[in-house]
């Protein structure tokens, strides 16, 4: 299993800490977001990660030689990443999207144990780890499930659609079909604006995404400063 962090953007919303250092970097209880993946993905049994920066990609390569993580780290750069959205960075790891693979957003903190809860429940196909929806975050990625399946993803789908959340974590097998759906997404016009989870949204349509649902809430978006304050050792929620 092959983990793949999306760790290419800035992060605007953290100003004025992201104005010298890339959103991955930002200190969290004292250890930089990435560490704190990186130590988690180790943790749940993930032996190597590939990390998709993007912004300041000469910070993160330096960080990674700084401090030794606990797994094997490749480092990839998306020089896209101040043009396309966060699937500009899921294409700078196309090569790995045929084997299993454990995708998540380099911006979000999770506990070792929530991750290694979806990868004991992954299967051939595409899981999609979400959260059942209480009240609706304006940045939510909000989710429809129908039974154990994944019927819709989207930030604009109607709240009285949506079940669940998405912790924006995609766990996927052998044949998961998800790098023929990515193939297709960004070919489409305005392709390259798209998220990551509209690949799943896509998959999602042809009822091949499982819902891997999570009720822990021991994860947390670090999307604002007021988020840091918010995740306190992973029970947050």
């Amino acid at each position: 299993m092959q983990a793949i962090i999306l760790s290419a953007g800035r992060g605007s919303r953290l100003l004025p800490l992201t104005e010298t250092m890339p959103k991955c970097l930002v200190p969290v209880g004292g250890r930089a977001i990435l560490d704190h993946q990186l130590g988690a993905l180790a943790q749940a049994g993930i032996t190597r990660a590939a990390v998709i920066a993007g912004y300041r990609f000469d910070q993160v390569r330096e960080h990674l030689a700084a401090h030794q993580p606990p797994l094997s780290v490749e480092l990839r750069f998306n020089p896209f990443w101040a043009v396309s959205s966060s699937i500009g960075s899921v294409w700078a790891a196309r090569d790995l999207l045929d084997r299993p693979f454990c995708l998540l957003n380099g911006d979000t903190l999770l506990s070792s144990a929530l991750l290694a809860r979806g990868l004991s429940q992954g299967g051939a196909g595409v899981g999609l780890v979400v959260e059942p929806l209480g009240t609706p975050a304006t940045d939510d990625m909000l989710v429809a499930v129908s039974g154990s399946r994944v019927t819709a993803v989207s930030k604009a789908l109607d709240p009285a659609r949506a079940t669940h959340r998405s912790l924006g974590v995609v766990l996927a097998g052998e044949e998961s079909g998800y790098r023929r759906a990515l193939e297709q997404v960004i070919a489409q016009e305005g392709g390259v604006d798209a998220y990551h989870h509209d690949v799943v949204a896509m998959l999602a349509r042809q009822g091949a995404v499982s819902a891997l649902i999570e009720q822990s809430g021991s994860w947390q978006e670090i999307d604002r400063p007021a988020d840091i304050q918010a995740w306190a050792g992973g029970t947050n929620r």
